[in-house]
C-alpha cells in the first residue's frame, strides 16, 4: 500500500471478438512475454475446441468455469502475540476473479495435451463440470478456511 497517493484502477479494453472485458483479462493472464496476439489465438482456439467437443458456446463454458472456480474464503496470516495464525477472510470480487483465472491458466499449463489451446479448453470444460485440479484448489482453500474458523475473531 503506497504512502503517497491512491493507486488508480486500470481499466482493460474489451477483446475484439466477443467484446467482453473478462475475456480480455483472461487473454492477459494467458499472455507470455508480451505476445498478446499469440495469447488471443490460444484463447479463441480453445473456445472453438470447446464448441466442437461439448456443443455449447465457448464463452458460456468459460463463464461457468470461472464462476465454479472463484473462491469465497481464503486464509491470511496474522501475527498475534508472537504466534502466527491463519485467519479466514472473505475474498474481494476482483481478487476472486484474479485467483480463478490464475488457477485455470496455471493448471492448464501443467497439462500434457499437445497445444496450449487444447490444454486450456480441457481445463475450462473440467472446471465448468466442477471437476479438475482448479476446482480442487478452490475446495482446498475453502477447507483451510473452514479448519481455521476458530481464529476468525482475530480478524480486524
Amino acid at each position: 500500500m503506497p504512502r503517497r497517493k491512491a493507486i488508480k484502477k486500470r481499466y482493460i479494453v474489451s477483446d475484439a471478438k466477443y467484446h467482453d472485458v473478462t475475456v480480455a483479462r483472461f487473454i492477459n493472464y494467458v499472455m507470455r512475454k508480451g505476445k498478446k496476439s499469440v495469447a488471443e489465438n490460444i484463447v479463441y482456439d480453445s473456445f472453438d475446441i470447446i464448441e466442437k467437443q461439448s456443443g455449447q458456446k465457448g464463452l458460456d463454458v468459460f463463464r461457468k468455469a470461472l464462476e465454479n472456480v472463484k473462491p469465497v474464503l481464503e486464509v491470511a496470516s496474522r501475527r498475534v502475540g508472537g504466534a502466527t495464525y491463519q485467519i479466514p477472510i472473505e475474498v474481494r470480487s476482483d481478487r476472486r476473479m484474479a485467483l480463478a483465472m490464475r488457477w485455470i491458466t496455471g493448471y492448464a499449463r501443467q497439462r500434457t495435451e499437445k497445444t496450449m489451446a487444447e490444454r486450456l479448453a480441457n481445463e475450462l470444460m473440467l472446471a465448468a463440470r466442477n471437476e479438475g485440479p482448479s476446482i480442487k484448489k478452490k475446495e482446498d482453500t475453502h477447507k483451510m478456511a473452514e479448519a481455521n474458523k476458530a481464529f476468525a475473531h482475530f480478524r480486524w
